[in-house]
């Protein structure tokens, strides 16, 4: 089995669907981020926004990293802060899937020559704000030559805040078809997964106590408590390291060989996410990557590149 680390890199302000306003401090805590990554010989992949990829302070530190081999550097469009901006501001729009397939280009390809301008590297990679994916930001991103695209949150519905249904879509790797050209994506889902063996019942059930949202929290917590559900994020900002432990060694039994765990460069800094609110937060925060990091190099869980998670799929 192989992990992949990927970082949505971007401002602080979440929920602020402005074009201008942002700021950018918790990206000065990446360092100490990469510090532990580089401890245990990871390489993540930090998916940058408009906003980090044309800041100076953030291109040289990320910069920096890269230049010596220990990131990759991939693209994440916030539309909201991305150039060309016709669209109307609000939650809607957010999703990058709900603008117009030329729009959505367009953007698209502002963050792309922009990285590549500041980085002199072309990115491969590729995840959507909020989660904003469908077809249509498939094909675009094909376009321009993206490989790998890690924007779908596996057994996750997303309509509630306009965006995509992925609850259907399990947490393996695949490779899929770009309409009708010869073309090919592969596909690097977040990795979200049921700990009970019968995933297909579990995300019936899930689906069901999700349609009716005032029964919805309570309920789900009571069967999570109750180890009858069991639906784990790989990401520290929704799961402990024991969670997250349990979930790959689940996936692993069930001889799946790749996992991805995911978070925000945001919760790096206390209180501009709700996962993280105090400074003692912070440390929680760290040290549970420390504890599942120390569980991955003991079971000979390998991390790799995101650019090279498409080998062999």
């Amino acid at each position: 089995m192989h992990l992949v680390i990927t970082i949505d890199t971007e401002e602080d302000n979440w929920g602020n669907y402005s074009p201008k306003g942002y700021t950018l401090e918790n990206i000065e805590r990446i360092p100490a981020l990469q510090d532990l990554f580089d401890e245990f010989n990871v390489k993540p992949a930090y998916l940058i926004t408009y906003p980090v990829a044309t800041d100076d302070r953030s291109l040289t530190l990320l910069k920096g990293i890269m230049d010596r081999g220990g990131c990759e550097i991939g693209s994440h469009c916030h539309p909201w802060n991305t150039p060309p901006f016709e669209e109307e501001t609000g939650e809607r729009n957010s999703m990058l899937c709900n603008l117009p397939e030329d729009l959505q280009y367009r953007k698209l390809q502002t963050l792309h020559a922009t990285i590549i301008r500041n980085f002199n590297i072309e990115p491969i990679s590729f995840r959507a704000g909020r989660w904003g994916y469908d077809k249509s930001v498939a094909n675009n991103i094909h376009k321009l030559g993206y490989r790998i695209d890690t924007s779908i949150t596996a057994h996750t519905d997303w309509t509630s805040g306009y965006g995509p249904d992925f609850s259907e879509i399990p947490p393996r790797p695949f490779r899929f078809s770009i309409g009708d050209t010869q073309g090919y994506m592969i596909e690097i889902p977040a990795t979200v997964d049921y700990l009970k063996q019968n995933f297909g019942f579990s995300n019936h059930i899930y689906k069901l106590l999700a349609s009716n949202p005032l029964n919805k929290m309570r309920v789900v917590s009571i069967l999570n408590k109750l180890n009858l559900l069991n639906k784990v994020w790989l990401s520290p900002e929704n799961s402990d390291s024991k969670s997250m432990i349990a979930l790959a060694k689940s996936m692993k039994r069930n001889n799946c060989n790749l996992i991805n765990m995911f978070f925000h460069s945001a919760t790096l800094k206390a209180g501009l996410t709700p996962f993280v609110k105090t400074r003692d937060d912070e440390r929680q925060f760290l040290q549970c990557i420390r504890e599942f990091l120390l569980f991955a190099r003991d079971e000979g869980i390998k991390s790799i590149k995101l650019c090279e998670a498409g080998e062999g799929i």
